[in-house]
């Protein structure tokens, strides 16, 4: 799964999101994803990481194999 691809699926379901995807590996399995949003305020960290998760339709642990995710509330 390319990085590009991994941010119009959290852009899709988030689209106010700013999305910074980095390629921990160079392999295209495993990657870190900062996600912000105002969507995030007032939403515990574990719902907000579901959240993000829930936009990948179910392709984490599959064709995605790790995303360590960041999630943040504008300043």
């Amino acid at each position: 799964m390319q990085a590009n691809e991994i941010e119009a699926f959290i852009k899709a379901a988030i689209p106010d999101a700013a999305v910074t995807i980095k390629d921990l590996a160079g392999d295209g399995d495993h990657y870190a994803a900062h996600v912000v949003s105002e969507t995030f305020r007032g939403m515990p960290r574990v719902k907000q990481h579901q959240l993000v998760y829930a936009s990948l339709q179910g392709r984490m642990g599959g064709v995605l194999h790790a995303l360590a995710l960041t999630t943040a509330t504008p300043d």
